[in-house]
């Protein structure tokens, strides 16, 4: 652990490297929550880390997901619509920067990494990691896979259609002839700038009806506006299981909110025990609320 918050979050960022390189020669795969829980794991949260911010997430946990977005940015990290992965330049980090000063100075100062550097033909991890990569991938295979049932119908989305809702539930305002209205009458709702369309894109895409997973350009995976609350919802029928999935904005990946509200962040993760679920989003402070 290091001395203070800026050094352990170098040492755990190394360490998302180091558990996606030792993943690649283990052959298995980790979604961006699992890299992230070894991570902390490795390099445990001091008192300050540990305090649990308003929204329940401890201040380590948020540092170092908005700390993530540098490896992305040194081309040795890639954050995709199906969870993290290492490309070349990441795998040569990990043995160009082995310790972790030279590591941080490299990601602070945007330093490549020298082209003389070869990619590792095997994981540069103790054995101890080594041993507990096989450890998850042992458990992986021997775990049922709880997501693969057969498809059901698409899902309905009980959330009311907004402005129909909205023109149904507001009756034309009577005119008084006794009394103006108020100047200093607040507006029922304060609106703010919303996207064009809102989707839930995940791996349960196909549940939903849409011909593939991950999929924010479908209409199965948009959400309903509601004005009158200024937020976006999608209720769904889901077999039980663990789901992950993204809120991606106007069809596409230009613009998507993981966990915390992070832009490219990780996925949110829903470990769902079966039946509706109800999901909901607010732009302005890029929340989720699951019920």
């Amino acid at each position: 652990m290091g001395a203070n918050t800026a050094e352990n979050t170098n040492l755990r960022l190394k360490a998302v490297l180091d558990i996606l390189a030792e993943s690649v020669w283990a052959g298995t795969s980790l979604n961006a929550g699992e890299v992230l829980a070894e991570a902390i794991a490795r390099v445990p949260f001091n008192d300050h880390e540990a305090e649990l911010l308003s929204g329940g997430i401890p201040r380590g946990h948020k540092t170092l997901t908005s700390a993530s977005a540098k490896l992305v940015k040194a081309g040795w990290l890639v954050k995709g619509r199906s969870g993290w992965t290492i490309p070349e330049d990441g795998l040569r980090a990990t043995v160009a920067f082995p310790d972790v000063a030279a590591f941080a100075a490299a990601l602070d100062a945007g330093t490549p990494v020298p082209a003389d550097v070869p990619v590792p033909t095997a994981p540069p991890v103790k054995p101890a990691a080594k041993k507990a990569a096989t450890k998850r991938a042992a458990a992986k295979k021997a775990a049922p896979d709880e997501v693969a049932e057969p498809k059901v119908a698409a899902a309905k989305v009980s959330a009311p259609k907004a402005r129909a809702a909205a023109a149904k539930a507001e009756p034309a305002a009577k005119k008084s002839p006794r009394k103006a209205p108020s100047k200093a009458a607040a507006p029922a709702v304060e609106t703010v700038p919303q996207p064009d369309a809102v989707a839930v894109a995940g791996d349960f895409n196909t549940i939903l009806g849409a011909p593939e997973d991950w999929a924010p350009q479908y209409d199965e995976a948009q959400m309903e506006f509601n004005p009158l609350v200024q937020v976006w919802t999608l209720t769904a029928d889901l077999p039980a299981g663990h789901y992950t999935y993204k809120i991606a904005l106007n069809r596409s990946w230009d613009e998507n909110y993981g966990a915390f509200g992070a832009r490219d962040g990780a996925n949110h993760e829903l470990n769902h025990d079966g039946g509706p679920v109800t999901i909901t989003y607010n732009h302005v402070t890029r929340d989720i609320v699951v019920g």
